[in-house]
């Protein structure tokens, strides 16, 4: 009896085109595979060419200080420069959600400071979610803000200068970086943990803040140290108090707002670098490293202390707590004092 055939009809064409569809998709597996193999050789590489620096403030501020010592010194520690760019605008919200949208590389960051968590609480509209589309890779320093007066004012202390204050109607004004600036901050917890009805006055920046504050403008200013240092030494302002949690090493004759009878008042303005989200835990570690390396220099420590500043390494985990605490701080507070910028 002969055999019956296990073919069917049509079953040699089936196996063929079988057998072409699997060698058409094989150039496309071989070009996934190669494509995954170099981007994970690149990043094992990270970093292979400049790193930009995106600074939401002008040129010349203590971040965009600090974002240039990051930026010369990188090179020394990795092969490759960190190149600053300004990208100044809607109180710092024009550069971050600029850095946002780019590519979670490692190439593009964002240097920023507080104003950074201040600015959800203040604007109705944001262009990017300030948790969830950038994340903290480190935090570099502090810098505490100081309050002070011209050396000819009559208080000499800061209860001094709240007792004046205290009335509902006095002539006691505090000038401050700008509206929404963690000067202004300062000023407005002071008022309520002090019962106190001083008048805010927004400059735009701290320079012109401390310049009207020295031309007798102004009773008080809120400025950071490291704007106020030189005139502090000079003997030309008198500084009352800082708003750091521990005296500044700076001004170490100078007290804390919260030693002064405000226990738990503080405001230190963290400076740090941020980074798209998606970025690969690698390279966020990576950049860590290079930074802190680059802040642990003897020079950069010394150019820090001439600024006022108080060296920190917060690592991204430490800093997202930083960051995130910040923004809900701060949006509290703004809703208790009713503060909106738009």
């Amino acid at each position: 009896m002969t055999a019956r055939s296990n073919t069917f009809p049509g079953a040699a064409v089936m196996k063929r085109r079988f057998i072409a569809t699997l060698l058409a998709a094989l150039p496309l597996v071989w070009l996934t595979t190669s494509q995954n193999v170099h981007a994970q050789k690149s990043e094992d590489k990270f970093p292979n060419r400049a790193i930009n620096i995106v600074v939401t403030f002008p040129p010349g501020g203590g971040t965009d200080i600090l974002a240039r010592l990051i930026g010369n010194y990188l090179t020394d520690v990795s092969g490759y420069a960190g190149v600053v760019e300004n990208k100044p605008g809607a109180s710092g919200n024009l550069g971050a959600k600029f850095v946002a949208e780019h590519a979670p590389d490692g190439y593009t960051l964002l240097m920023v400071n507080s104003s950074y968590a201040i600015n959800p609480a203040v604007f109705a509209n944001m262009p990017f979610d300030p948790k969830k589309d950038l994340v903290p890779i480190i935090n570099v320093a502090y810098v505490p803000s100081v309050l002070v007066v011209p050396a000819s004012s009559p208080y000499n202390t800061l209860n001094d200068l709240l007792n004046a204050a205290r009335p509902n109607k006095n002539d006691i004004s505090y000038g401050s970086c700008g509206n929404g600036t963690p000067q202004h901050l300062a000023g407005e917890s002071l008022n309520i943990a002090a019962k106190t009805h001083m008048t805010h006055i927004p400059f735009s920046g701290c320079g012109p803040a401390l310049n009207s504050v020295l031309g007798n403008q102004i009773p008080l200013a809120i400025i950071t140290a490291s704007s106020a240092n030189a005139q502090i030494k000079a003997g030309k302002l008198r500084a009352l108090a800082v708003t750091s949690p521990q005296r500044s090493p700076y001004f170490a004759e100078v007290p804390t707002v919260a030693e002064l009878g405000f226990p738990g008042y503080q405001l230190n303005q963290w400076h740090g670098l941020l980074a798209p989200a998606g970025i690969s835990a690698s390279v966020k570690q990576k950049i860590y490293e290079d930074v802190n390396k680059v802040m642990q220099r003897p020079d950069v420590i010394e150019k820090l202390k001439t600024l006022g500043y108080t060296q920190a390494n917060d690592d991204p985990d430490a800093f997202k707590k930083i960051v995130d605490g910040d923004i809900d701080k701060f949006s509290k507070l703004s809703k208790d004092i009713g503060l909106r910028v738009d």
